[in-house]
């Protein structure tokens, strides 16, 4: 199975959940309708809601309350982009132009906070206290995660650790708690809870341990943003980590000096010092780790063509170039 199939697997569910997102975008007030579209319908992978969906289905979910958590997912997800992408002050996402570089930052951050609102009015609708509980608890810890990385933010003495800490909460988590809500929502067993949990955790952590290696690897029309955008503002990701703990001291006094002033004078040299030192493999390998780790969760499930577009969906997050 590859990704194609599994998009094909779960198409009428994801068309059902498309569906609802762009019937809940709905506001009598203008510039919501205008920007809220514009973002959710700028060609993002739908790999949150897609991970609830094919998690649900792998539990035998019958019922509809799995699409109206994918599309609260994607809501929740949608907000915090729109507000990176301000704190980031990021021009391209996704290929295009972002929204903040359309209508300002305070429209954006306002409708990413419409976004929000919105998402936990649907959470209040499906009556269960677990999913709503697990939903606030993950958003809470999302945005400690994004206060963490701009504390991170020009420091080169970030460690490993606290950067893995990092992805934990402000990218892994929301993949943690989609796969969890799923067994939640079929009020399987403890063990399979947990098993669903501990995938979405490590499928979060490789998506975006790929995603900072493609920042110093890839290209601008592959990845659909500037790429170098990290070390411009300043960002210890685990490759420039990397680098500082094993090169030369002249690559780390290249890499130190790119982190703590930001910007892209030096971009090849620091890709250079980069791929020179095994930081892309070392960083990749932890993205493999983190799969396998993921995948070797699944065990708990019973088998099913939606188990295997799991493991398809973790293989994709570390072989993909985009």
């Amino acid at each position: 199975m590859d990704i194609a199939a599994v998009q094909q697997l779960i198409a009428p569910d994801m068309q059902s959940v498309d569906d609802l997102i762009k019937d809940r975008l709905h506001s009598d007030v203008v510039l919501v309708n205008q920007l809220g579209h514009y973002i959710v319908n700028s060609g993002g992978k739908r790999l949150r809601p897609m991970l609830h969906l094919l998690c649900a289905n792998a539990m035998g979910y019958q019922g509809e309350h799995h699409h109206q958590i994918a599309a609260i997912v994607e809501f929740i997800h949608t907000a915090t982009l729109l507000h990176d992408d301000v704190v980031d002050g990021s021009d391209l996402r996704r290929g295009k132009d972002t929204a903040n570089a359309l209508w300002g930052n305070e429209a954006s951050v306002l409708v990413g906070d419409f976004l929000y609102s919105r998402a936990f009015e649907m959470m209040v609708e499906i009556g269960k206290m677990r999913v709503m509980d697990i939903l606030a608890h993950a958003t809470n810890i999302i945005a400690e995660g994004e206060v963490m990385q701009l504390m991170n933010v020009h420091d080169a003495d970030t460690t490993e650790e606290r950067y893995l800490e990092v992805i934990r909460y402000k990218t892994a988590k929301l993949f943690e708690a989609s796969s969890r809500l799923a067994a939640i929502i079929c009020d399987a067993p403890e063990e399979q809870e947990k098993a669903l949990a501990e995938y979405g955790m490590h499928l979060g952590t490789a998506f975006q341990l790929i995603d900072d290696v493609l920042d110093y690897s890839s290209t601008s029309e592959d990845i659909g943003k500037n790429i170098g955008d990290d070390l411009a503002e300043g960002k210890p990701t685990l490759p420039l980590i990397y680098t500082m703990r094993n090169g030369n001291p002249e690559q780390v006094a290249l890499v130190r000096n790119a982190i703590e002033t930001g910007g892209l004078d030096q971009i090849e040299a620091v890709q250079k010092a980069v791929e020179a030192t095994g930081a892309i493999a070392y960083t990749e390998q932890a993205a493999k780790e983190a799969a396998a780790e993921a995948i070797r969760a699944l065990e708990k499930l019973p088998d099913s063509n939606y188990r295997d577009a799991l493991k398809t969906l973790a293989e994709f997050a570390v072989n993909r170039s985009y």
